[in-house]
């Protein structure tokens, strides 16, 4: 019978610290880029399909499962992950997530994860850590940001932690953005405003943070200004897209956290590059490559890695271990 500990969303919460975090997630990318890590393909998957009566032939969502570790951890890590658009009509998190860490050395169950609050933090580390090493100032950062929930919140977060910002500019097509925005500013004690649309949003930011779930570009590339860092979150798949052309095109340097996976996506599939031509984020933290000059514009896209969950797990989870957080049950 084995013992492991499960911490609840409330318990990832106690325990989250995004000064901390960033640092367990620049690690992890330079471990990734050096070669030492396990990161196996990562299946996604239409799930409900024939749930919903008056459409039984559409999904509800995607299912995703994302194994890895890193060599010399306690652990490796099973993250099992939804993501279901509809899930804002019913006031719910669009991404749910659940992380399983198992010990490396014996197999045995170790902990159990809720992993929406972990997914989303570990993912707001990502604009965080391209914005400290990427943006023309890091000490006068201006901010826009496209989309409004959960993850608009956790990228201007993580930005706040890792630079200096003077303020974020907000802009969604539904009211979320105002509550938003309300929200940042009173976390932040900046100013946060939203905006009426997308120009208005990217217009004179030094950094541009894309966090939707979109299918179509979500501003022109054309507006942005010399010098700027865009960071585009949202799009995983070959269906999504975030960026136009012009965005790509005018780009100095584009960047990825899995140079492989981002250039299936919709938003780089198209632009003529391949993965070879995407600087790895993990080199710039290595300090093998970085910005060249500051008016050149710089894209980084992101898809996401099961890595950064195993090192976030493995370092939440020894957290809860020194202070007694969390409920140990048997299996």
């Amino acid at each position: 019978m084995s013992e492991i500990r499960v911490l609840s969303e409330g318990d990832i919460e106690e325990l989250l610290d995004l000064d901390a975090l960033l640092d367990v997630v620049g690690e992890a990318f330079v471990e990734q880029y050096r070669g030492n890590v396990e990161r196996p393909d990562r299946p996604h998957f239409s799930v409900g399909t024939g749930l919903a009566s008056d459409a039984p032939e559409e999904s509800l969502g995607t299912g995703l499962v994302m194994p890895a570790y890193v060599h010399g951890a306690s652990y490796y890590a099973t993250k099992l992950a939804g993501v279901f658009d509809g899930n804002a009509d019913r006031g719910l998190p669009t991404v749910n997530a659940q992380v399983a860490l198992t010990d490396a050395e014996t197999g045995l169950p170790a902990g159990y994860l809720a992993g929406t609050r972990l997914t989303n933090a570990r993912t707001g580390c990502i604009g965080g850590l391209a914005a400290r090493e990427l943006a023309a100032d890091r000490e006068a950062v201006r901010l826009g940001v496209i989309g409004a929930g959960t993850q608009a919140r956790f990228q201007t977060r993580a930005i706040a932690a890792a630079t200096d910002l003077e303020e974020v500019r907000i802009y969604s097509p539904s009211d979320s953005r105002y509550r938003c925005a309300e929200d940042l500013e009173a976390d932040l004690k900046i100013p946060v405003e939203a905006v009426a649309s997308p120009h208005e949003a990217i217009e004179e930011a030094t950094v541009v943070v894309t966090a939707t779930t979109a299918s179509e570009p979500v501003f022109r590339g054309e507006a942005l200004e010399s010098g700027t860092t865009v960071i585009a979150i949202g799009a995983y798949t070959g269906e999504m897209r975030e960026l136009d052309d012009e965005t790509v095109e005018r780009a100095a340097r584009v960047l990825a956290d899995v140079p492989e996976e981002a250039i299936e996506t919709g938003d780089l599939r198209e632009s003529g590059l391949d993965a070879s031509d995407l600087t790895s984020l993990g080199a710039v933290l290595d300090g093998a490559a970085g910005r060249e000059g500051s008016e050149g514009i710089v894209v980084i896209e992101s898809v996401g890695t099961a890595v950064l969950d195993a090192a976030v797990g493995e370092h939440l989870y020894d957290l809860a271990e020194r202070e007694g957080v969390g409920t140990t049950v048997s299996l």
